[in-house]
């Protein structure tokens, strides 16, 4: 298992090649920075970091926050209102349930959906967006392997889903490393794990 250093470096050669060399397929340009949930900050720092190296290239990095597409979604649906006042009477799995309901339902704001919104009018040549904050789908709110299968066809723009979970083999991965979580593996995205 390399180390996150290592794993930082590898995206960033891969990024800066022309054309870069994330996508293991050409109508699902997405790729899988994985780490260890406790190293979020580290992460983030290293994001950063690696965002002014692509923008010294050239490129235009773009963040996007998955909490502020979950809440996004929570807020044009009922409203967070709704979902506290249903935890209180049901409890936190059908409050989850609900949630993720409206992040999948086409009659509310699924989270493909959402995520397209915000790619489109991207320049696929210049642009690079990365994807943070996937912690706030914990537990099953949201599965990531879900979105990556129904973002394929819809854009064309370099997307890097930062990843917090374990790595089992050379593509399960394991949401926040929950136990008893199965890891969950794609062979259509390329993961540096």
């Amino acid at each position: 298992m390399l180390l996150l250093e290592e794993r930082f470096e590898l995206l960033e050669r891969d990024l800066l090649a022309k054309p870069p060399r994330i996508a293991l397929m050409s109508n699902l340009p997405f790729a899988i920075l994985r780490y260890e949930p406790e190293r979020e900050w580290d992460v983030r720092r290293r994001a950063r970091l690696l965002a002014r190296k692509l923008e010294a290239d050239g490129r235009q990095v773009q963040t996007l926050s998955m909490a502020d597409l979950m809440w996004e979604a929570v807020d044009e649906a009922e409203g967070m209102d709704a979902v506290v006042s249903l935890e209180r009477r049901r409890g936190f799995d059908v409050a989850q349930r609900q949630i993720n309901l409206y992040l999948s339902d086409p009659d509310f704001r699924p989270m493909p959906d959402l995520l397209t919104e915000r790619l489109h009018g991207l320049d696929s040549k210049r642009d690079v967006v990365f994807l943070m904050r996937l912690a706030a789908l914990t537990p099953s709110i949201y599965h990531m392997w879900k979105l990556l299968e129904e973002m394929m066809g819809r854009t064309a723009v370099t997307t890097i889903m930062f990843y917090p979970g374990g790595l089992e083999g050379n593509t399960g991965l394991r949401f926040m490393n929950i136990e008893g979580r199965e890891a969950l593996g794609n062979y259509r995205v390329k993961i540096y794990g």
